[in-house]
């Protein structure tokens, strides 16, 4: 009987063993859990062999899936290498890159136009969330990247810059007497920024207390333009609408930027993207500084 290792399945196996698992698989193929576990056991009967072994929630290959998994991935390799030397348009691969809402106004529309150019082979999809809800999408297959704020204290992050941060106020907004305490609006938590908020006016000895806190920078915007109370944003120097910047308060220390990236998602994506990332981070201070200079001139 002639036996054929499909492409499909194939491609189904290799994502069960970067991913630890059928449901992260399936998340990261956008496909049903039902379909991965069919593709797997297609190649088992092809091959007369058991490939993977559940333990628990986590899947584990056995030695003759570790065998098949290397053959795999050179066939694959070969595979997608030949289509997208036709051209041919079937092979691009989605990466999905989550975001908070911190600066994606002004980041990530760039980001985009510079991974069209070093990712050619790909599209990009962009999800806008909480950290913490990024964070459970990246475990759970549904994101493959992550750029979050805060320390790069875990293997899967990679530094790739820091956020200048900056105070806003509402323009009738005026800062309260020594004795009295300075009023924030701040993200729910957790939450880098807030953190930082409150951490550097502590270490000025200046008093605080919430004046009101909002889930998404839409809600923390219309609070401090409502008089509410101070913020701590990363606008990229670009101020919102209807808000001032305040340079008589303690200056923050900037925050760092890292990018997280899924279980078994390739080191050439990731390392793609982090060089993208960088590369936009120090782009955007130049064009700050020459549309400022146009202003200033009359350009």
């Amino acid at each position: 009987m002639r036996r054929t290792l499909d492409i499909a399945p194939l491609r189904s196996f290799v994502a069960v063993a970067d991913c630890g698992g059928f449901q992260r698989a399936a998340s990261s193929l956008h496909l049903s859990q039902a379909a991965v576990s069919q593709h797997v056991r297609r190649l088992e009967s092809a091959t007369g062999r058991v490939l993977v072994e559940r333990q628990g929630r986590r899947s584990q290959l056995t030695r003759d899936g570790e065998h098949l998994l290397g053959q795999a991935r050179r066939i694959l390799s070969l595979h997608d290498e030949t289509l997208h030397g036709f051209g041919l348009a079937e092979t691009e691969e989605t990466v999905v890159i989550g975001s908070t809402e911190h600066g994606a106004a002004q980041l990530l529309p760039v980001l985009a136009d510079v991974l069209g150019q070093s990712l050619p082979h790909h599209s990009v999809r962009f999800r806008i969330d909480r950290g913490a809800s990024l964070l459970e999408g990246l475990e759970a297959g549904r994101i493959d990247l992550a750029l979050l704020l805060g320390p790069a204290d875990n293997p899967r992050a990679q530094p790739v810059g820091e956020l200048e941060l900056t105070w806003y106020s509402a323009p009738t907004w005026r800062r309260p007497s020594l004795a009295q305490p300075i009023s924030v609006v701040a993200f729910d938590q957790p939450c880098a920024l807030r953190s930082r908020a409150l951490e550097t006016l502590s270490l000025h000895a200046i008093e605080t207390v919430i004046g009101a806190e909002a889930i998404q920078l839409a809600g923390v915007q219309a609070a401090v333009g409502a008089g509410l109370g101070i913020a701590l944003m990363a606008t990229f120097g670009q101020t919102p609408e209807g808000l001032v910047a305040r340079d008589d308060l303690p200056r923050p220390a900037p925050l760092p930027m890292v990018l997280w990236a899924r279980q078994g998602l390739p080191a050439k994506t990731s390392q793609s993207i982090v060089e993208a990332l960088r590369q936009v981070l120090e782009r955007l201070p130049a064009e700050r500084n020459t549309a400022r200079l146009e202003l200033a001139t009359g350009a």
